[in-house]
C-alpha cells in the first residue's frame, strides 16, 4: 500500500492506491495517455498487470473504484470545501450535528469524487467517520481571515492605545497622526501623561486620547490632575506644517473620546465609602466624586459627557480577588474610586452602553463603552449630479440673459432707427 498526495488549487489530498480496474472507455476519453496519470503521481501501470489482464481482475473483486466525469481519482476536495462544509460543522470541534445532511447535501454530492466497495459492501459509514474525526472548525477558523485590523498601536511608559477598525472600514481611515505628551516627574516625563491618535473616517475626524494622571488622594491632588488635563490640551498637536484645515489640536476634532486612569476619587471616609458600596448607593457615591464636581464646576472637561456609573468604583482592588485593598488596616487602605472612565466630546455621538469588566489581574477593573457615531460620508455620484444640475441652471440663466440683452439691443437699435426717421 502506498500514500499518494495531490495537490490540487493549495489543497493537499491523501490518497491511497491499493488496486484498479481495467480502464474503460469513458476513462480513456478523459485520459487519453497513461503519461497525465504518472504526473499526477496517482498510479503507474505496471507492464506485468498489462500482460496479464487476470492479476487485475483479482484485484477488481477485492476493491472497486468508481471515477466521477469531473475529478481524477481518489478523494479530492472542491475548489473551496471549507465553505461547502462550514454549515455541516457542529459546535463542538471535529464533529458533525448530522451525517445525513452531508449525505443529502447538493453542493457535498456534487463534488463527491467516489464510492468506495469491498465485497460489495458500501463504505460509505467508515468514510464518514474519517471525515468525522478532521477538526474541519479549527480549518474553517483558520481560512477565515480577522474581522477588524489593527490601525496603529503606540505605548508611552505605562500609557498604551491601540485602534482597531471593521476590515471593511479600513480603506475609508485617512490622516492618521500620533500625539504624546508627558506630565509625569517635572512636567514631562512620561510615566503620567497621555498618548493621543487623529484620524478620518470617511470625512470626520475623530481623536482618541488615553491618558494616565496624577494619583492620590488629597485635595491638592485634584489641582494637579485638572493641571495635567489643560496640559495635555495644550501640548497635544497633530498636523502642524499642514494648511489644507487638518486638525492641530484636540478640540479641532468632531468627536472625541477620553479614556483612562484618569485617577479622580471619592471625598469620603473609607467605611462610609465600603458602606455606600455594599447598598449599592451609587447615586449618593456619585455625590462624592471628585470628576463629577469638576464637570458641574467647569474647572476640567468643561463640556464633555459621561455614562451613568452603576457598577461598584473600578479602585483599588487585591490582584486575583474580589476584595478591595484596605480591609487589613495595617496593610495600608486605599479608599476604592471610579478612577477608569470614559468620555465623550462632540454632537453625533449616542452612548449606547457603559460598564465594567471582572478581569481579576490588576488592582483595576477595566470599563469599556459603546457608542454610536455619525460620520459625513462624500458621495462622489451625489456631487457629479449636483455639479450638472448647478451646470444646467447656469447656461439656463446665461441663455435668458444673452436672451434679454439681445432684446434689448434689438429694441434700442430700433428706437433709434425710428428716430432718425423721424428726423
Amino acid at each position: 500500500m502506498e500514500d499518494h498526495k495531490i495537490v490540487k488549487n493549495d489543497v493537499a489530498v491523501l490518497n491511497n492506491t491499493w488496486g484498479l480496474e481495467p480502464i474503460n472507455e469513458e476513462f480513456q476519453k478523459q485520459f487519453p495517455s497513461s503519461k497525465k496519470l504518472d504526473r499526477l503521481n496517482c498510479f503507474r501501470p505496471d507492464e506485468e498487470e498489462e500482460e496479464t489482464g487476470e492479476s487485475n481482475l483479482q484485484f477488481a473483486k477485492k476493491l472497486t473504484k468508481t471515477l466521477s466525469g469531473t475529478e481524477r481519482i481518489g478523494l479530492c476536495w472542491p475548489e473551496k470545501p471549507l465553505d461547502l462544509l462550514g454549515q455541516h460543522v457542529s459546535e463542538r470541534p471535529g464533529s458533525f450535528k448530522s451525517m445525513k445532511s452531508l449525505k443529502a447535501s447538493k453542493s457535498f454530492n456534487t463534488y463527491s469524487s467516489f464510492k468506495l466497495t469491498v465485497n460489495g459492501q458500501n463504505r460509505t459509514q467508515s468514510d464518514a467517520n474519517l471525515l468525522a474525526g478532521l477538526d474541519l472548525e479549527a480549518l474553517i477558523n483558520r481560512k477565515r481571515k480577522p474581522s477588524y485590523v489593527r490601525i496603529v498601536s503606540k505605548q508611552m511608559v505605562g500609557v498604551f492605545l491601540s485602534v482597531w477598525v471593521r476590515r471593511g472600514l479600513r480603506k475609508h481611515i485617512q490622516n492618521l497622526n500620533v500625539s504624546t505628551v508627558g506630565v509625569g516627574v517635572m512636567g514631562y516625563i512620561g510615566n503620567k501623561g497621555s498618548v493621543s491618535v487623529s484620524m478620518s473616517i470617511y470625512q470626520t475626524f475623530f481623536c482618541f486620547v488615553c491618558t494616565h494622571l496624577t494619583s492620590g488622594e488629597k485635595e491638592t491632588d485634584v489641582v494637579k490632575r485638572n493641571t495635567d488635563v489643560h496640559e495635555i490640551h495644550r501640548r497635544t498637536h497633530f498636523n502642524a506644517f499642514s494648511l489644507i484645515g487638518l486638525p492641530k489640536s484636540i478640540h479641532d476634532h468632531e468627536r472625541i473620546i477620553w479614556l483612562g486612569d484618569l485617577n479622580y476619587r471619592i471625598n469620603l471616609p473609607y467605611n462610609r465609602t465600603r458602606e455606600l458600596i455594599a447598598k449599592k448607593d451609587w447615586c449618593k457615591l456619585i455625590e462624592y466624586d471628585q470628576l463629577s464636581k469638576e464637570f458641574k464646576k467647569g474647572r476640567a472637561f468643561d463640556g464633555w459627557s459621561e455614562g451613568t456609573l452603576n457598577f461598584p468604583p473600578t479602585y483599588k482592588y487585591e490582584v486575583n480577588s474580589e476584595k478591595y485593598c484596605g480591609e487589613d488596616p495595617k496593610a495600608g487602605r486605599r479608599n476604592p474610586a471610579w478612577c477608569d472612565r470614559i468620555l465623550s466630546f462632540g454632537k453625533g455621538i449616542r452612548l449606547l452602553r457603559y460598564g465594567r469588566s471582572e478581569l481579576k489581574f490588576s488592582d483595576h477593573r477595566p470599563v469599556s463603552a459603546t457608542y454610536m457615531v455619525e460620520v459625513e460620508v462624500f458621495s462622489p455620484r451625489k456631487l457629479q449630479r449636483a455639479l450638472t444640475f448647478t451646470d444646467a441652471e447656469i447656461a439656463k440663466e446665461e441663455i435668458v440673459t444673452n436672451m434679454g440683452l439681445e432684446n434689448g439691443m434689438s429694441r434700442f437699435i430700433s428706437d433709434q432707427g425710428e428716430s432718425c426717421w423721424m428726423r
